[in-house]
């Protein structure tokens, strides 16, 4: 689980229990122009504990997006508002993706 961040130092019985207790794996978004091309990308899969916010965590790739997603036309506006509205809600939440990855392997 050392991949995941967030996740350092913990068993899959304690991964466990958090998410019972309403924790979960979230990425953010973030993108990135350059004139006439635009690159949507995600962050590191990060695990967030029960009450613990996403807002601090957000804010890397927030201000990448602010910064360098709008000026690529017509998708950096377009993706640009998309990642900010994803990071300031929480990120995405993936943790199907990744419980369904620990099952498989």
């Amino acid at each position: 689980m050392g991949a995941i961040i967030g996740t350092e130092g913990m068993s899959n019985e304690d991964i466990a229990r958090e998410l019972d207790r309403g924790g979960k794996f979230v990425v953010f978004e973030y993108t990135i122009s350059i004139i006439i091309m635009t690159f949507k990308r995600a962050s590191k899969v990060r695990f967030v504990k029960a009450g613990e916010g996403t807002f601090v965590p957000s804010l890397p790739y927030t201000f990448i997006t602010m910064a360098f997603g709008w000026w690529g036309i017509p998708w950096g506006p377009i993706y640009s508002f998309m990642a900010l509205y994803s990071n300031l809600t929480g990120g995405k939440d993936v943790t199907g993706d990744v419980l369904g990855a620990m099952r498989n392997g």
